[in-house]
């Protein structure tokens, strides 16, 4: 199969943009990540320390892998999310999960193009879509795809920021295409924009403070220096890539599983904080949302309660006073503290000395 056929294959799947790298020679990336665990900025995300030598290279997690083909799918919004952040009764949901579970799709179609390719070369393959320790990011950039901007995420002259990425890693040797060149020049919108000041310096990001990492990854209570900071954000931060300049090229996407849900795209948090566990998994089911669980998501929603400053949502907070989670009490007790102070003081005359968990213990006597 020669390499325009296999481009019009994907393009014909669905595919928006397709690029050919080696897989089997050196590049920096590997040390760029041992770095960044070595700092512990990679929070509570385990598995990255764990899978650490797999990921440092393509031929680490698989010797015979001599090319990587990568194709990207477009996900561009129909308008800017920044606005969103000034409706403060309403929660914020990144735009890349606003509708369908994208892994599940583009792997679907990615397996669909490695048939093709694997019947008319006999070459072995494998398919990723960033659930398995390969670095997507780094491929696409050598593949020409685009650059890893100042926020560290793919760039596009054609596309944006807005592209999901998925790689075929082939023992067949592949002609390349031509490695991207960095264009951010001395903009640093990225940089200035992020809430939470998460980027240490230019390509270089700190997850322990970027609200992505906060609101999905990290399992806990948030800390509280960030949840003022947090806004209205309830899943994920779009602020870094909604920004970047290289986005007035970028198209609204084709693809309807990535149009949003009308519901998903400015929920009402009244709305969200009443769910209970059946009615989450009902809202957010084939959804990326579905995965972090209710007891998280209630807490993000918590979150932006606190920072919304209406305070028609108090009896939604001290309704979610008595929830059966500790992150949830211990989230609408900050809340309730911040839209009603006093109402705050009186619950906890009430509650705090009875309260079993250590954590909601700490947030009462924070009143």
């Amino acid at each position: 199969m020669d390499i325009a056929a296999l481009k019009s294959i994907a393009a014909e799947i669905g595919f928006t943009d397709v690029r050919i790298c080696r897989a089997d020679e050196a590049w920096a990336a590997g040390e760029r990540l041992a770095e960044f665990v070595s700092e512990g900025r990679h929070g509570t995300m385990a598995w990255m320390e764990d899978t650490l030598d797999r990921r440092r290279h393509p031929t680490a997690m698989w010797p015979d892998a001599k090319s990587a083909v990568v194709v990207a799918m477009n996900y561009g919004p129909d308008t800017n999310p920044l606005p969103l952040l000034e409706r403060k009764s309403e929660g914020v949901i990144s735009v890349y999960a606003q509708n369908t579970d994208y892994h599940d799709l583009i792997k679907k179609r990615l397996k669909q193009m490695a048939r093709a390719f694997v019947a008319e070369t006999g070459a072995e393959v494998k398919v990723f879509v960033d659930t398995a320790p390969l670095m997507e990011k780094p491929l696409a950039a050598k593949a020409g795809m685009g650059w890893q901007g100042k926020h560290t995420n793919l760039v596009s002259r054609e596309h944006g920021s807005w592209l999901f990425l998925g790689v075929m890693l082939t023992t067949a040797e592949l002609v390349p295409d031509e490695a991207e060149t960095d264009h951010c020049g001395s903009c640093q919108a990225c940089l200035d924009i992020c809430p939470t000041k998460a980027f240490p310096g230019p390509y270089q990001i700190d997850a322990r403070r970027c609200i992505s990492y906060l609101t999905i990854e990290h399992k806990g209570v948030i800390p509280d220096e960030f949840r003022p900071l947090m806004g209205n954000r309830i899943y994920g931060c779009d602020d870094c890539l909604a920004v970047c300049p290289w986005n007035k090229f970028a198209a609204t996407a084709q693809e309807a599983a990535f149009h949003p849900r009308a519901e998903l795209k400015g929920p009402l948090l009244s709305e969200l904080a009443a769910l209970d566990d059946t009615d989450f998994r009902q809202v957010f089911t084939a959804s990326p949302i579905k995965r972090i669980g209710r007891e998280r998501f209630v807490r993000n929603v918590l979150i932006a309660i606190g920072n919304s400053e209406d305070v028609s949502l108090v009896p939604c907070l001290e309704a979610l006073l008595s929830d059966e989670s500790s992150l949830v009490r211990g989230m609408a007790v900050w809340a309730l503290a911040r839209l009603a102070p006093e109402s705050a003081a009186e619950h906890a005359r009430m509650r705090a000395s009875d309260e079993p968990d250590a954590q909601v213990r700490a947030e009462w006597a924070e009143l």
